[in-house]
């Protein structure tokens, strides 16, 4: 089959595109996908390059953890699923046997782990995954949209509902509008009835964060954003923070938060090391929670929104599968304002 492959660790360059890469072999409980899109995520960029612990796999490696297809053949033991079935595949793989499973918190299980991180994933022809991570692609979207959905709207749906318990009526401060987990929280705040604020580089990505239905937004390179956050609430700051780039922008997002404000982090693209006035956090009842993808449940529950049109994924742009160092070069530069995503041939 034709896949995308590391070789070795290192920048974009190293993506090398195979024409007789071998096809996945499934086991009893697994599915092969006929991959149809896979969309980029900032992990295909550290497992590429080696970084964050994300080592433990064999190489060659495929990368790619957010996959939409059609069923190419099942597992002798899977039921309920068809081939040439139109499914998304949920990324996050458990054991499904540990208590954390078993409470439906299968994304705190201790063997937990992303398609593509460890084991082979979608930047290919073809994909195996487990039965249970095999979801009906929403009829409304195409491949390509829906490659766009799982992990960023999972991500963001655990951290404004399962954690931040999100309220009609708060102020939640979004950062990096144009990022997936971005364009997603934007999208649910509003769904539960919250008033949004995001940040962005550039004015043309906070119009397009408008249209998507963000009520305040600001330029974080001509303005400080805490600063903005506080004159908008009134002194009061947000109830909720969306955090996902660490660094000066997570010191910065705890002091936009309101008393018994919760700042939800998902992630550390611009540094893991912040520096932080506690005074802030003690005397003001802050609430700092980690939050790391989602349940297979709260995915399930996402996707019908997706059906009824009130929630909706963004694509910036498509590559075709061999152009796969492009589409990383293109999310290094962070222009985009929405998922790129490789279409497989």
């Amino acid at each position: 089959m034709k896949a995308v492959r590391v070789h070795e660790f290192g920048g974009a360059d190293k993506l090398q595109y195979d024409e007789d890469a071998p096809e996945p072999q499934i086991g009893p409980t697994e599915v092969l996908v006929r991959v149809r899109a896979c969309a980029l995520n900032h992990l295909d960029i550290w497992v590429r390059m080696g970084q964050r612990g994300q080592t433990e796999m064999e190489m060659p490696h495929v990368l790619g953890c957010d996959i939409s297809g059609e069923v190419a053949a099942v597992g002798g033991a899977v039921q309920g699923i068809q081939t040439g079935q139109k499914i998304v595949v949920n990324p996050g793989i458990s054991c499904g046997r540990c208590a954390a499973c078993l409470a439906g918190n299968d994304n705190m299980c201790l063997g937990y782990n992303i398609i593509g991180q460890k084991q082979n994933g979608g930047y290919a022809q073809f994909v195996r995954a487990p039965a249970t991570n095999i979801v009906p692609m929403p009829a409304k979207l195409s491949f390509e949209e829906a490659a766009s959905v799982p992990l960023v709207f999972l991500t963001a749906w655990h951290m404004l509902v399962g954690r931040a318990r999100v309220q009609a009526g708060e102020d939640v401060l979004v950062q990096a509008a144009g990022s997936g987990v971005g364009i997603a929280a934007i999208q649910i705040a509003k769904l539960f009835g919250a008033r949004v604020i995001t940040t962005a580089s550039t004015d043309d990505k906070l119009k397009k964060a408008k249209a998507l239905g963000a009520d305040e937004v600001i330029n974080y390179t001509t303005q400080d954003f805490a600063q903005e956050v506080k004159r908008i609430t009134g002194k009061k700051g947000a109830e909720v923070v969306i955090e996902h780039v660490g660094g000066e922008v997570f010191e910065k997002s705890i002091r936009s938060l309101a008393t018994n404000g919760r700042l939800v982090t998902c992630g550390a693209t611009a540094g893991f090391s912040p520096a932080v006035d506690l005074r802030y956090v003690y005397s003001k009842h802050l609430n700092v929670l980690g939050s790391y993808m989602g349940s297979k449940s709260e995915l399930l529950q996402l996707l019908k929104f997706f059906d009824s049109g009130r929630l909706k994924p963004v694509v910036h742009a498509v590559y075709p599968l061999k152009d796969a160092r492009k589409a990383h070069e293109a999310m290094e530069d962070r222009a985009n304002f929405g998922k790129l995503v490789l279409q497989a041939p």
